[in-house]
């Protein structure tokens, strides 16, 4: 129920940023009061809208919603998910060229060797998208962790359900997962090598090939939709 609401809300389908009360929702599906208060518990949760004990459910706006949570990203339309999907790359050409060059001078040589086994398992998994998608992710949190600055790694990982719905567009193109594992290992020798700028600029060549995978994806995309 939370989910059809959910995509109520999206669509435009509710009026004058009323969300259904709990009677609504109890009346519409034919649940008890204590389901229904459930699920306005749920989109509460989710910042989608304002529960107050003797007043209305109001719809909150939209840019305040929870676009962390795994819950709503299943939820949203895919147009919609899309959009995420290119601010999230946004993001992360913001923190991780930083965090790459931060990792260069902190990281240890236990950290080092974790990478460089996550650079193995990469090699060996380029025809395994689901597994090398794992190995992908924890090589970048392990430069977020060699960073050493914790409310860095929160956010990081707290976009880890974005960043797996993004990796798992740019795996699909033709020799992704080559070139990606080309590109963790250049940004691995630049760590090994105690250069920031060099972690920098290879942290920022990596992130310019997954935003033009994702461009042509979406000009994919695009052209089936019209036709």
């Amino acid at each position: 129920m939370a989910a059809h609401l959910t995509r109520r809300i999206v669509s435009g389908e509710v009026e004058d940023g009323r969300a259904p009360s709990e009677l609504d929702i109890s009346q519409e599906f034919g649940v008890s009061r204590v389901v229904a208060r459930e699920t306005l518990k749920i989109l509460a949760s989710l910042d989608i809208v304002d529960v107050a004990q003797g007043r209305r459910v109001v719809v909150r706006p939209p840019a305040e919603w929870d676009y962390l949570s795994p819950l709503l990203i299943e939820w949203l339309p895919s147009e919609t998910v899309g959009e995420l999907l290119q601010e999230l790359h946004q993001m992360r050409v913001l923190l991780e060229p930083e965090l790459a060059a931060m990792a260069a001078a902190s990281a240890t040589d236990e950290a080092l060797d974790r990478l460089r086994d996550e650079i193995g398992r990469m090699a060996a998994l380029e025809a395994d998208p689901n597994a090398y998608l794992e190995v992908d992710h924890e090589f970048h949190m392990e430069i977020c962790r060699a960073a050493d600055n914790r409310l860095l790694d929160r956010i990081m990982y707290s976009a880890r359900w974005l960043g797996t719905a993004s990796r798992r567009i740019t795996n699909e193109a033709p020799a992704a997962l080559r070139k990606a594992t080309a590109d963790h290992t250049e940004i691995y020798e630049a760590l090994v090598a105690r250069d920031p700028d060099r972690a920098r600029a290879a942290m920022r060549k990596h992130l310019a090939n997954n935003s033009n995978l994702l461009a042509e994806k979406e000009k994919q995309t695009n052209s089936a939709r019209r036709r």
